[in-house]
C-alpha cells in the first residue's frame, strides 16, 4: 500500500484528484451534495486554468496540441453541473501522464538497462597487494586488473587467465554465454561468470566500446521524432472537428449538455501518448539487437528509406586482407614469402602487414634486412641476406626486371616480387566477403528498399567483382571521400541509407538522410557523424533497422487511428445523445489505454519479420554451405596507389 502512495505521490494533480474524489463522495453520501458540487467543480476549474496555462505555453513556443480541448471539455461540464464528469476528466488528463510514463519505462528498459549496468568502478592489481577500488575513468592502458564473478568488464581489454566465460548480449544480443581464452579481447560491458578473472586493460574508459554505447543511448533518449511533431499537428484539425461537432449537437438539440458529452470524448490523448510510447518502443527493440538509434526521428527515415549504400573494405567484407597463396617462379614459395616479407615489415602500405604476418607463421620467419627503401606508389627495395629484393606492383616489378609479371586470380590483389633483378612470382591476398552480405542485400530488398550502392575506392575491375558476389545494384568505384559525399547527395530515390566504417567515411554518413556506423571495430569518427550505430560486426543489422523502423511506423501510426477512430465513434454516439458525460469519461479512459497497449506492440517484431528473420537465416546457412569467392585485399588496387 506504501508502495502505492509513493508511487502516486510522482503526480500531485492524480493524487489530489483522488482525495477530491473521496471527499465528494463523502459529502454525497453525508447529504451534502451542493458542498460536493462546488468542491470538485472548483478543483476541476483550478486544474482548467493549469492546463491553459500549459497550452499558452506551448502555444507561444510553436506547438500546437489538445489542450483546448481538455480545457474546454472541463468548463463545459461545470457549466451544466456535470461535475463528477469534469472529475473524471481531470483523472484523465493527470493520469494520461502516469500510463505514458509506465508504457515508457516499459518500451526504453533495454536502453535504461544499458546506462545502469555501465561500469564505475575497477579493481586495480598492483604487485602482490590485494586489488585497489579506483573509478573507471582512472584506468589506464596497460593496467592490470580483477573481475570478480558476474561483474562487467569495465574497459575494453585483453584476458590474462587461461580462460572465461562471459555474458555478451547488452553488447550482441546473444543470449547464449561467450567462452573466451587467454589473450582474446574483451569489451567492456561484458558480464564475467562464476569465477574471478585478470584483464589487462587495452584502453581507458571514455575510448573503451560500452562508454561509447553509454553516450549514444543518452542522446537517443533524448531526442523527440519529427513524427511526434506530426501528431501534435494532427489534433489541430481534429480538434476543430471536436468543436464544431458540439456546437452542431448543441444547436440541434438546444440541450448544452449534449456539447459536453461530445467534448469530453474528443480529447485524442493518443496523439500525444501513442506515437511517443511507439518510438522508444523501437528504440528499445533497436537497442536489444545491437543497434543503437541516436534520435527517434531516424526510425520515421529509416521506415522510408529508399537507396542503401555501402563503403566495401571494413563494411562489405572483414577489412582484413590475408594470404590465400604464394606463386613462386624459381624459388621455393616459402623462401619467396620470406625475402618479401623481410623488406615488407619497413612498408606502411596495408598490404605489407598481412604479408609479414604470413610470413611469420612459416618455418622460416621473416628474416632481417638492410637497405630499405620505400617508393611511393609503387613498392619497397632492399637487400636480405646479400639478395637484392623488391616487392610493389605489377608495374614497379614490370619496370624493374624487364618482364611482364604473372596475373593474379579474379578478385584477388597480387605483391609481385623480384629477387636479384629476376621475376620471382606474386603472393595473392584477399579480403573474405561477409557471409551476411548477399543475405543483408536481399532483405533490404524485400523490406522495400529500391536500390543498394557500392561506394568504394578500389578499381572498376575490383568493385564490380565483389558487386556481382554481393548482389548490389549500382557500383561506383575510384572515389574519394568527397566523390562519395557526391554520390550520395545525388542520388536516387530517396531517403539515402549509408552504411559504413572507416574514418574516411565520416563525411558521408554525416550527408546521408540516415548514416550507419558499423561501430563494432569501426573509428569513432565514422560512429560520431553517423545516425545508428551498430555495435555488433554484423553487416546484416543495417538490414534490421530498416525492418525496425518499417515496423515501429506501422504500430506509431495503428496506435493513433485506434485512438482517435474510437474518439470519434463515442463523439457521434454522444453527439446523439446516447452517451452521459460520466459514461463518456471513462469510455475515453479506456481509448487511452487500448492506443498504449497498441503502441507497445513496437517493442515485438512483427509476423512479417519473423518469417523475414526466418529467410535470412536459411540464405545465410546456404551461404556458409556454399563457396563463397574472395574479394579484393583492400581499399587500394593493385597499382598501390596511397
Amino acid at each position: 500500500m506504501w508502495k502505492t502512495v509513493l508511487g502516486l505521490a510522482r503526480y500531485p494533480v492524480v493524487l489530489a484528484t483522488l482525495v477530491i474524489g473521496m471527499l465528494g463522495g463523502a459529502l454525497e453520501f453525508s447529504g451534502q451534495g451542493p458542498a460536493a458540487r462546488w468542491v470538485i467543480s472548483g478543483f476541476a476549474v483550478v486544474v482548467a486554468l493549469l492546463q491553459a496555462r500549459r497550452m499558452i505555453t506551448d502555444l507561444r513556443a510553436g506547438t500546437y496540441g489538445i489542450d483546448l480541448l481538455a480545457v474546454t471539455a472541463i468548463g463545459s461540464t461545470v457549466a451544466v453541473g456535470e461535475y463528477w464528469a469534469a472529475l473524471v476528466v481531470c483523472l484523465m488528463l493527470s493520469g494520461g501522464e502516469a500510463l505514458e510514463n509506465y508504457a515508457a519505462g516499459r518500451a526504453r528498459r533495454e536502453l535504461t538497462g544499458l546506462l545502469e549496468n555501465a561500469p564505475h568502478t575497477a579493481h586495480l592489481l598492483r604487485g602482490d597487494s590485494g586489488p585497489a577500488d579506483v573509478p573507471v575513468e582512472e584506468v589506464s592502458v596497460g593496467d592490470r586488473l580483477l573481475v570478480r564473478p558476474f561483474e562487467v568488464v569495465p574497459v575494453d581489454s585483453v584476458l590474462e587467465s587461461a580462460s572465461a566465460t562471459f555474458d555478451e548480449s547488452s553488447l550482441t544480443g546473444e543470449s547464449l554465454p561467450v567462452e573466451r581464452a587467454q589473450g582474446e579481447e574483451l569489451l567492456s560491458g561484458a558480464v564475467n561468470g562464476g569465477e574471478a578473472i585478470e584483464i589487462r586493460a587495452t584502453a581507458n574508459a571514455s575510448e573503451s566500446q560500452y562508454q561509447r554505447i553509454i553516450e549514444l543511448v543518452r542522446e537517443a533518449q533524448e531526442s523527440k521524432a519529427p513524427f511526434v511533431r506530426l501528431a501534435d499537428r494532427v489534433a489541430v484539425p481534429f480538434t476543430l472537428g471536436a468543436l464544431g461537432l458540439a456546437v452542431g449537437a448543441w444547436a440541434f438539440s438546444g440541450d448544452p449538455t449534449r456539447a459536453a458529452e461530445v467534448l469530453v470524448v474528443a480529447t485524442p490523448c493518443p496523439l500525444i501518448i501513442a506515437a511517443p510510447v511507439a518510438f522508444m518502443a523501437g528504440m528499445s527493440r533497436a537497442a536489444s539487437n545491437g543497434i543503437i538509434v541516436k534520435s527517434s526521428g531516424t526510425l520515421e527515415q529509416l521506415a522510408r528509406v529508399r537507396t542503401a549504400a555501402f563503403d566495401k573494405t571494413g563494411t562489405l567484407t572483414h577489412g582484413k586482407p590475408e594470404v590465400t597463396h604464394v606463386h613462386a617462379v624459381g624459388l621455393e614459395p616459402e623462401r619467396m614469402l620470406a625475402l618479401a616479407a623481410a623488406v615488407e615489415q619497413y612498408s606502411s602500405h596495408p598490404l605489407a602487414a598481412a604479408v609479414v604476418e604470413a610470413a611469420s607463421a612459416n618455418a622460416q620467419g621473416v628474416p632481417s634486412a638492410e637497405d630499405v627503401i620505400e617508393v611511393p606508389a609503387n613498392g619497397v627495395r632492399g637487400r636480405v641476406e646479400g639478395r637484392a629484393v623488391v616487392v610493389g606492383s605489377v608495374r614497379f616489378i614490370g619496370r624493374e626486371t624487364s618482364t611482364t609479371p604473372d596475373t593474379p586470380p579474379v578478385g584477388h590483389s597480387g605483391v609481385h616480387v623480384a629477387v636479384d633483378g629476376t621475376y620471382a612470382g606474386y603472393i595473392a591476398l584477399a579480403d573474405e566477403l561477409r557471409v551476411e552480405t548477399r543475405a543483408t542485400m536481399a532483405s533490404l530488398h524485400r523490406a522495400g528498399v529500391s536500390t543498394t550502392m557500392m561506394l568504394t575506392g578500389d578499381g572498376e575491375h575490383v568493385a564490380r567483382h565483389i558487386a556481382q558476389q554481393a548482389g548490389i545494384d549500382d557500383v561506383r568505384a575510384d572515389l574519394l571521400p568527397e566523390d562519395k559525399v557526391s554520390a550520395v547527395q545525388a542520388a536516387h530515390p530517396r531517403p539515402v541509407m549509408m552504411v559504413g566504417d572507416g574514418v574516411n567515411d565520416a563525411p558521408v554518413l554525416a550527408v546521408a538522410d540516415v548514416g550507419v556506423a558499423m561501430g563494432a571495430r569501426g573509428s569513432s569518427a565514422a560512429s560520431e557523424s553517423a545516425d545508428i550505430v551498430i555495435t555488433v560486426d554484423d553487416l546484416g543489422r543495417s538490414a534490421r533497422a530498416v525492418h525496425i523502423g518499417r515496423r515501429t511506423m506501422r504500430v506509431a501510426w495503428q496506435a493513433i487511428w485506434i485512438g482517435v477512430g474510437m474518439s470519434v465513434v463515442l463523439m457521434l454516439i454522444a453527439a446523439a445523445g446516447m452517451l452521459p458525460a460520466i459514461v463518456g469519461a471513462w469510455l475515453q479512459e479506456v481509448d487511452d489505454l487500448a492506443s498504449i497497449l497498441w503502441a507497445l506492440r513496437a517493442m515485438r517484431p512483427s509476423r512479417r519479420e519473423r518469417a523475414e528473420a526466418a529467410q535470412v537465416a536459411r540464405e545465410l546457412e546456404a551461404a556458409r554451405g556454399g563457396q563463397l569467392g574472395p574479394t579484393d585485399a583492400a581499399s587500394h588496387d593493385v597499382s598501390r596507389k596511397i
